[in-house]
């Protein structure tokens, strides 16, 4: 691959990756909340939601190509 189409992978990468952690992060915080409650859970929730949209943002990253050619294979497979 040419220098042009590593950085586009990898700048549309970023963007997906943050937009996926946010929501991760608020989703599990939420749950937290739910869960626990007030005190823990929005007080302490935070801990392992960072940790789980560190790890889903990365992901996301890294492997929303992959992602994308296979929803595309599904649907030409549900088409056909």
């Amino acid at each position: 691959m040419d220098d042009f189409a590593d950085r586009w992978y990898w700048a549309i990468g970023d963007w997906i990756g943050a937009v996926f952690g946010l929501i991760a992060f608020l989703g599990s915080w939420w749950y937290c909340v739910a869960t626990y409650g007030y005190l823990f859970g929005f007080g302490l929730g935070w801990l392992p939601s960072i940790i789980l949209a560190a790890i889903v943002g990365f992901a996301s990253k890294l492997l929303w190509g992959p992602a994308v050619l296979s929803v595309a294979g599904l649907i030409a497979l549900s088409l056909s």
